[in-house]
C-alpha cells in the first residue's frame, strides 16, 4: 500500500498538507512545526500499550509525508502531479530515530534563555502582527498562539498591535478594535487561574526550577495540561533548537499555526 492509501487509512485523507494540518503555500518553518505538533500527539513513547500499533503506524506515515514536504523537489512533484516520491522512505525506516535527529529536547534553562533574547526583539515584533492577521483581531487566539505571552505582556502586545494598525501595517480587525471589557476581563482571570494552578502544583510537589523539576512538574500536569505544555514546547524546539547533527538552524519566521 502506497504513502496516500495509508494516509486515507489512517487519517482521513489522501493530502500530505491535511495531515500535518498546514496550507498548500505553508513556508518550511510552518510545515516543521506543523510535523512536531502533530507527531508529539501519536509518539509511541507517549501512548499507553494499547494504541501502541496505530500510534506507530500514524508516526511512520507523519514521517514520511515531512520528508516528501521538507525536500523541494519531492514537494513540487506532488504539488505539479499529486505523485509522492517514497524512494528510501517506507515504513522500515527507523522514523524515531529520524525524529530524534530533528528535535531535541529542552529545558527550563533553554526557556528562560529563549525568553531574554526574544521578549522585545524584531522577530516577536513579526511574530505579534502575524498572529493578529492569522486570527483578524481575536485577542484571546493571539495571546494563545504568542511565544512567552503572560497576561501581564498584553497591553504591550496592545500597544504593538495598535501601532501597527495606525502605520497602515495591518488592517484594523474590529474584533481588536471592539473588544469588550467582559472578554478582556475573562481572559486574564484564565491566565490568573491557570499561573496559580501551575506554582500550586510546583509547591506541593516540593520542585524547583531546574530543568528535572520542569519535567516533573508537566508530568504531575498530564491528564489535564498535556495538549497545552506540548503545544508551547512543540513550538520552541520546532522553531529554535538545533537539530544534534547539523550545525545552528536559522530561526524562521512563524506563520499561520
Amino acid at each position: 500500500m502506497g504513502l496516500l492509501e495509508r494516509c486515507k487509512e489512517e487519517f482521513g485523507t489522501t493530502d500530505l498538507y491535511e495531515v500535518l494540518g498546514v496550507r498548500r503555500k505553508a513556508s518550511q518553518g510552518e510545515i516543521r512545526r506543523s510535523y512536531h505538533k502533530v507527531s508529539l500527539r501519536v509518539h509511541p513513547d507517549r501512548v499507553d500499550e494499547a494504541g501502541r500499533k496505530k500510534a506507530t503506524r500514524q508516526f511512520q506515515i507523519l514521517g514520511q509525508v515531512y520528508a516528501i514536504l521538507s525536500d523541494a523537489e519531492r514537494r513540487d512533484l506532488y504539488d505539479e502531479q499529486g505523485l509522492v516520491d517514497e524512494e528510501g522512505e517506507g515504513p522500515d525506516r527507523d522514523w524515531l530515530s529520524y525524529w530524534r535527529l530533528l528535535f531535541r529536547k529542552i529545558t527550563l534553562d533553554d526557556i528562560k534563555s529563549f525568553e531574554e533574547k526574544y521578549v522585545g526583539s524584531e522577530e516577536e515584533l513579526v511574530d505579534i502582527k502575524q498572529a493578529y492577521v492569522d486570527f483578524k483581531g481575536d485577542m484571546d487566539q493571539i495571546m494563545e498562539s504568542l511565544l512567552c505571552a503572560e497576561h501581564t505582556s498584553e497591553p504591550r502586545i496592545r500597544a504593538i498591535i495598535q501601532q501597527a494598525i495606525d502605520s497602515e501595517e495591518v488592517p484594523p480587525f474590529k474584533a481588536f478594535l471592539k473588544e469588550s471589557k467582559q472578554k478582556m476581563n475573562a481572559r486574564k482571570r484564565r491566565a490568573q487561574e491557570e499561573a496559580k494552578e501551575a506554582e500550586k502544583t510546583r509547591k506541593e510537589l516540593g520542585l524547583g526550577e531546574g530543568p528535572g523539576d520542569l519535567k516533573a512538574l508537566i508530568q504531575s500536569r498530564r491528564n489535564n495540561r498535556e495538549k497545552e505544555m506540548d503545544s508551547f514546547l512543540a513550538q520552541m524546539e520546532a522553531k529554535y533548537c538545533q537539530p544534534s547533527k547539523k550545525g545552528k538552524k536559522t530561526p524562521s519566521k512563524k506563520g499561520k499555526k
